[in-house]
């Protein structure tokens, strides 16, 4: 009975301590932001209770502000109440919360000091640098469609900061910019140093295919995404890879006046950041009027329009010549693949099935069906010998997903075996990513071509959503981390999970393939770009080389970008073996990515 009475007693003074505590804090209007809320239950009061706080701290932001980030006229009030919720996650962390009845009638207190609110905004300030230094890294390397795409989210972040006139950064130069000027001029300039132009017409039964060189500051851009005009309607989204683009234009329709509009918006991608994809909701877009583009008609005067049965030989695709050296001895192989790419193009495949390997030919289906897959020209192929195999690089072909608004182009590589069938086919890498490697003249020949073999083959696995190659070259106790990192102890127990790498989403391999299993049957299509990458070689043994690439990933219904790290084992060069496999979002506060000093 004495505890009990206790317990009231010791309830009831908290209780009166906490009215004291509210009381004190309404009554410091200058020091406090507070509000108060009811519901059913304590989630919705509490929810109640931080709008009523958003609120107050939209009011305080419209005091402090000139509203020269939000251009909305007369709705500016609403639409900075509206951008602050945005806010609201960041907001719940830097609260303190009194629960002062409980369901089914709750009632709950929030509040948080006036002096607190500037910390709610420099989690996004960071995170408006870091995707402008994105983008200027990505302008660098020429990879076009990335840094549109991170100067523009850059922008929208940045139109929602109430600071947003006076955050700067330091750029490669090494001066400050004001970010709210600089990063529109960056944008206008890419789209002003941009150039399209035809360099070859295909016509086909029923339209015309255009093959365009894209440009940046005239070289080949790496990755572009586009849509053009038709006649009338704007095409589904394009994306261009290593300066080679496409577009299609029914028959008879006239090409003088052929229009591209750059991509830089990104709306299905921003899914990916919910903090960014709720700022895009609330805000206005900002039109750029310089992103539409004349497609230039120059090429036009000295090609070629080839005819149903013409073979055209062009210069030059991806060629690693001089670093890896080409064989010469092609003639059965090279009549193979005229007709496989017949075949491609009429949609007759009963003559060549007899030229694959069941599984070439299982994997030569796969393909056709990622997509509306059509050979976008004849060139000049390589073959190179890869063990008892021959590699023929590569086919630029074109794959379209009507449904999801999504043309993409990639360089189909085929594989020989020792019989003259074709055994495998990959998406190639992009040219820099196989140059980097293939140049690379510390290792011998056979290791550079097992290494641009394995990167190949594991970007075309997820793509055609090969379970069965992935569950192959993953160890059985392979580490798979998934997300962001956090300091481990050491693990005698894993070699390669000593040291000082970080876990998160740490996954074992069954997890790991029952979870990209539920992923593949959730969408209609998978595609990887991979870029700057860096392979090094253990020091501890001369069969184990990690990889570290930059990776964006693009589906339907998500889609992220980050930086993959590999560690794989070459000892049995046919069946290699991944040991570690971590994806980190960002880089390291010191600028690294994981790697093999991690392991």
């Amino acid at each position: 009975m004495k505890k009990l009475l206790f317990l009231v007693l010791l309830l009831n003074g908290l209780f009166a301590l906490n009215a004291q505590n509210i009381e004190f804090i309404k009554a410091n209007r200058q020091t406090y932001l507070w509000g108060e809320g009811t519901g059913k239950t304590v989630k919705a009061a509490d929810q109640n209770a931080l709008a009523e706080i958003i609120g107050q701290i939209s009011t305080q932001v419209e005091s402090s502000t000139e509203g020269v980030t939000i251009e909305n006229g007369n709705e500016f009030k609403k639409t900075w109440k509206d951008v602050v919720n945005t806010y609201s996650s960041a907001t719940l962390s830097n609260t303190e919360k009194i629960v002062l009845q409980n369901e089914p009638d709750a009632k709950v207190f929030r509040y948080v000091k006036r002096s607190e609110v500037a910390k709610i905004f420099e989690s996004r300030k960071n995170k408006i640098i870091d995707l402008a230094k994105n983008a200027e890294a990505a302008l660098r390397n020429l990879q076009i469609a990335d840094a549109l795409r991170y100067f523009y989210w850059s922008q929208t972040l940045l139109r929602s900061h109430p600071d947003a006139s006076n955050i700067k950064m330091a750029i490669e130069s090494g001066n400050e910019v004001l970010l709210i000027t600089w990063i529109p001029i960056q944008i206008n300039q890419i789209f002003a140093n941009l150039s399209v132009n035809i360099d070859k017409v295909e016509p086909k039964e029923n339209y015309s295919n255009y093959l365009l060189d894209i440009r940046y500051n005239n070289q080949p851009v790496r990755n572009f995404d586009y849509t053009y005009w038709g006649g009338q309607d704007w095409s589904n989204i394009n994306s261009a890879k290593d300066g080679l683009g496409v577009l299609e234009l029914p028959k008879g329709q006239q090409s003088a006046d052929i229009r591209l509009k750059c991509e830089y918006i990104f709306e299905g991608e921003a899914n990916i950041d919910m903090e960014l994809r709720d700022v895009m909701q609330k805000l206005p877009e900002v039109s750029y009027k310089n992103c539409n583009i004349l497609v230039g008609q120059k090429a036009l005067a000295t090609t070629t329009i080839p005819t149903k049965s013409s073979t055209i030989t062009e210069a030059k695709p991806l060629n690693i010549e001089g670093t890896v050296r080409p064989i010469t001895e092609i003639a059965d192989k090279e009549a193979i693949m005229k007709k496989v790419l017949s075949a491609i193009s009429t949609r007759n495949f009963a003559n060549v099935q007899s030229h694959f390997t069941t599984e070439g030919y299982s994997i030569f289906q796969g393909l056709l069906d990622y997509g509306n897959a059509k050979v976008l020209k004849n060139v000049e192929l390589k073959y190179y010998q890869f063990g008892e195999s021959v590699i023929c690089r590569s086919v630029p072909m074109s794959f379209s997903f009507k449904s999801n608004n999504r043309t993409f182009v990639e360089d189909v590589v085929f594989y020989f075996d020792k019989n003259n069938k074709i055994e495998n086919l990959t998406f190639g890498l992009s040219k820099k990513a196989v140059d980097d490697i293939a140049s690379n003249n510390t290792w011998s020949e056979e290791v550079r071509m097992q290494l641009i073999n394995f990167m190949e083959n594991y970007k075309t696995a997820y793509a055609l959503k090969r379970l069965d190659y992935i569950e192959k070259i993953f160890s059985d106790d392979a580490l798979i981390i998934t997300g962001r990192v956090t300091k481990i102890a050491t693990s005698p127990e894993f070699k390669y999970m000593n040291n000082s790498i970080v876990k998160y989403n740490q996954q074992s391999k069954t997890q790991y393939l029952k979870n990209l299993k539920y992923s593949f049957g959730s969408k209609e299509f998978i595609n990887l770009r991979f870029a700057d990458n860096i392979v090094k070689q253990s020091g501890k043994s001369n069969t184990v080389y990690g990889i570290q690439i930059k990776q964006d990933y693009f589906s339907p219904n998500y889609g992220d970008s980050g930086y993959l790290f590999l560690l794989i084992d070459f000892t049995d060069s046919i069946a290699p073996q991944i040991h570690v496999r971590t994806w980190q979002p960002n880089k390291n506060a010191d600028g690294s990515i994981y790697g093999l000093s991690d392991f």
